[in-house]
């Protein structure tokens, strides 16, 4: 099953950008594909690394995110993707309780491409050591970015609070099984 993408910042903005993709699981691999275009002189990228790591707070900067939790189910994961190649991936109990590193997972192989115009970051991910396959999910697709006067923008399926919130079960829009 694949679903395209398309992310509304939170408020208007001023910045020339769209935020694009796909999400597609075919048995327990899940391959999601993130595509940021427009004036990205706007934007602070963080540049490409040779050596990615788990870092922290990555969504303190430009960083695509995605959530993800079994239908029907309080528990979910945060996983957050950094244009570096950086990344993190927690496991949460409910609504913002209980986060901690998601240790079954040791790396998020991503592939990423930057142009003056264009950010590609695709993933695949294996989802053996977080659900069955058979497990329906719903997904929210999210991203921070933040431009060169370090102002930030939230962007996401939809936004259903009074505030940015990435973290809303009721913006978990996408189901996927």
């Amino acid at each position: 099953m694949r679903k395209e993408f398309a992310l509304q910042p939170f408020a208007p903005v001023s910045l020339n950008l769209s935020v694009t993709g796909e999400v597609s699981r075919i048995a327990n691999q899940l391959t999601i594909s993130y595509r940021l275009t427009g004036d990205l002189n706007q934007v602070l990228i963080p540049s490409v690394t040779a050596h990615p790591y788990r870092q922290f707070e990555l969504w303190e900067a430009t960083c695509f995110e995605f959530f993800i939790a079994p239908v029907n189910e309080s528990y979910y994961w945060e996983f957050n993707l950094a244009p570096s190649g950086n990344w993190n991936v927690f496991r949460l109990d409910d609504y913002r309780q209980g986060l901690r590193n998601e240790e079954t997972i040791a790396s998020l192989p991503m592939q990423i491409q930057q142009t003056e115009k264009l950010v590609i970051l695709d993933l695949q991910l294996n989802l053996d050591t977080l659900v069955a396959e058979n497990q329906a999910l719903d997904i929210s697709v999210t991203t921070v970015i933040q431009d060169q006067r370090n102002n930030f923008s939230y962007w996401a399926l939809q936004h259903t609070g009074e505030a940015a919130d990435f973290h809303r079960r009721d913006d978990f829009i996408l189901e996927i099984t």
